[in-house]
């Protein structure tokens, strides 16, 4: 689950990492008035959005503006912003060309930058732990650092056991050319950032930049925190900061099924119990020239009404043109994945080509009760006999 950068400041907060005051705003008026609150000679007006690259993104009909991030000098030019960005849509790296609308912006203090660095944990699967990653290129996309020049990353894996340590913090300190009092800010910084990763059950938390002010303090400039959302029954604090505007429709009505999915760009829809077969689905697609439309894993235990939400998940994307279900059958039969895909197919009038692949429990009946519904669906020996059918299928449909 993502949050949006007030929310996120406004949790690592509670764990003692240093932010700017700030304050958000869903209307003009309401954006002059937090400005007004605040004080001060200088403000940020930052564009809330679950998407990075708002600095240089650009509005829909007014490109040659500025972008989601602008500073403002003047109480006045804080309200300006606010009308130029609030239900306006925004594109970004990240949005793609749709772009994402502005329903709410966050109106930050200004400060003295003197440095840009960037600051991320995570959990590296290589080491199985939590790990800090600090880099000199703040505001870059550390993708970008990763690329051209690893060498500027800096890690410090963290003992589960023994814990941050003041010299986890030093030994990235020192990496980043920090020096006297920013030493034992950064180190704080550090700190709190990592009992808010483990006190709210993080998967990634991102500051970037994290900047070093000219009086030496270290400060979250943009902050950025994904949560697993298997531990968020845990937080149902957390939870409630969930913006569903910001999420697509379709893998958040599989979210409220326990469905596995996520949105791509193809134009073949896949059905798979398991998200290893469901990878190796996809990617044997691409083998034959096909492209996914999406990831769609519906589980070990799906019962017939959810196979037939994922079915219909599947149907609602405009971009399918064809649809390959693929079933390893174990805890999950091979006919209960088969009722469900005949009860759907009836439900949804289905016009793309069908191509189903059983294997496992009840297999035989599963087949059965596909042959005998008198639907055109197409039935595969192997996935390979499945990708190459689909394939062929969907172009000789066009």
């Amino acid at each position: 689950m993502n949050i949006h950068e007030y929310q996120a400041k406004q949790l690592l907060a509670k764990y003692g990492v240093a932010v700017l005051k700030g304050g958000v705003a869903y209307t003009p008026a309401e954006a002059e008035k937090v400005a007004g609150d605040l004080g001060g000679r200088v403000w940020v007006v930052k564009s809330q959005i679950h998407a990075g690259g708002r600095g240089k993104g650009k509005f829909k009909g007014n490109e040659q503006g500025g972008g989601g991030v602008r500073l403002a000098k003047s109480v006045a030019e804080v309200k300006k912003n606010a009308v130029e960005m609030l239900g306006h849509v925004l594109v970004t790296k990240q949005t793609g060309p749709a772009g994402k609308e502005v329903k709410r912006i966050y109106i930050e203090q200004g400060c003295d930058i003197k440095r840009e660095l960037y600051l991320g944990m995570l959990i590296d699967r290589a080491t199985s732990r939590v790990t800090l990653m600090a880099s000199t290129e703040g505001g870059m996309e550390i993708e970008e650092v990763a690329a051209k020049t690893p060498e500027k990353i800096l890690k410090v894996a963290i003992d589960p056991v023994e814990g941050f340590q003041p010299y986890h913090g030093r030994q990235l300190a020192f990496g980043l050319g920090l020096v006297d009092k920013q030493v034992g800010a950064f180190g704080k910084f550090c700190a709190g950032m990592y009992q808010a990763f483990l006190g709210l059950d993080c998967s990634v938390v991102e500051i970037n930049p994290l900047v070093v002010t000219g009086a030496g303090e270290v400060i979250a400039l943009d902050a950025k925190m994904n949560f697993d959302d298997n531990a968020l029954y845990r937080h149902k604090d957390v939870e409630e900061l969930r913006d569903e505007s910001e999420e697509d429709p379709a893998e958040l009505e599989a979210g409220k099924h326990a469905l596995n999915y996520i949105k791509l760009d193809g134009n073949i829809g896949c059905m798979v119990n398991g998200a290893g077969l469901a990878m190796a689905t996809m990617d044997i697609i691409k083998l034959y020239g096909g492209s996914p439309a999406n990831f769609l894993d519906v589980g070990g235990g799906a019962t017939k009404e959810r196979v037939t939400t994922a079915f219909k998940i599947i149907l609602s994307d405009k971009n399918v043109e064809g649809i390959l279900v693929n079933i390893f059958g174990g805890i999950m039969r091979c006919d209960v994945i088969a009722e469900g895909v005949v009860a759907a197919a009836r439900e949804v009038s289905l016009n793309v080509p069908l191509v189903v692949r059983l294997e496992g429990t009840n297999v035989d009946l599963g087949k059965k009760i596909l042959s005998q519904s008198g639907l055109p669906i197409v039935s595969a020996d192997n996935l390979a006999d499945a990708a190459q059918k689909v394939v062929k299928a969907v172009k000789e449909a066009k």
